[in-house]
């Protein structure tokens, strides 16, 4: 077996465990959440591109919705590459356990968003800075928050593009309210990652959110395209 046949044979391994592995833990019972994530990004001219994003996020491995967050905006890059600025709408439907029972209520937010994101490398190390900023009409509820981010992505190996790669992901990302409680709440985040070109890579990692009183955990899969 040559190189490239043990590269692909690689790639392909990495692609069905991740595929399979919520249908694993599902088969375990167990009730670790389970976040599926698409985030893409399409470049227009002058400067502009457009975001999206979906998320279907369930209480256990699959199967029960917890939340579908649907998310599009329109970016404008004020340097190439580092700093971004962005626009954007979201529309998120969530499903809610009443109390201690089995039944569930639906709630429904359409959200309105601003935020800076700018990046930068210490070295190999690639660090994210996002600002947000939301308006969110919950029902019949308005409120606003603001969120900071920050990320980190460490290459595992040396290559000049990056792609066909191993990495390392870390974040933690707060979530303030504008009214009491301000605290709204706290993620953070590791996970591990392969850079398959510069337009596509797949990470799977595991989250802890902390919320004023309780915290939950959860694994998330997500998908990062470049169109």
């Amino acid at each position: 077996m040559n190189y490239f046949q043990l590269k692909s044979k690689k790639i392909k391994a990495i692609v069905i465990i991740t595929l399979l592995l919520p249908f694993w833990l599902f088969s375990q019972n167990s009730d670790l959440g389970n976040w599926l994530i698409y985030i893409g990004n399409k470049k227009l001219d002058k400067g502009f591109d457009i975001h999206n994003e979906v998320q279907y996020r369930n209480y256990n491995a699959i199967g029960d919705l917890e939340q579908l967050l649907i998310r599009t905006g329109l970016g404008y890059n004020l340097t190439e590459n580092n700093n971004n600025i962005l626009l954007g709408y979201g529309y998120i439907l969530s499903k809610n356990y009443i109390d201690e029972t089995d039944d569930k209520t639906s709630v429904e937010e359409h959200r309105i968003f601003q935020q800076f994101t700018t990046k930068q490398s210490m070295g190999k190390v690639g660090l994210s800075h996002r600002y947000r900023l939301e308006e969110r009409f919950v029902e019949s509820d308005f409120k606003m928050r603001f969120r900071y981010f920050l990320g980190l992505k460490i290459p595992l190996q040396s290559k000049e593009d990056g792609t066909n790669s191993f990495y390392l992901a870390a974040y933690n990302e707060i979530f303030l309210n504008t009214k009491s409680a301000v605290f709204d709440r706290n993620r953070i985040y590791g996970g591990f990652g392969y850079q398959f070109s510069k337009d596509l890579r797949f990470e799977l990692g595991y989250m802890n959110q902390i919320f004023e009183t309780s915290s939950r955990d959860q694994l998330n899969i997500m998908a990062f395209v470049n169109f």
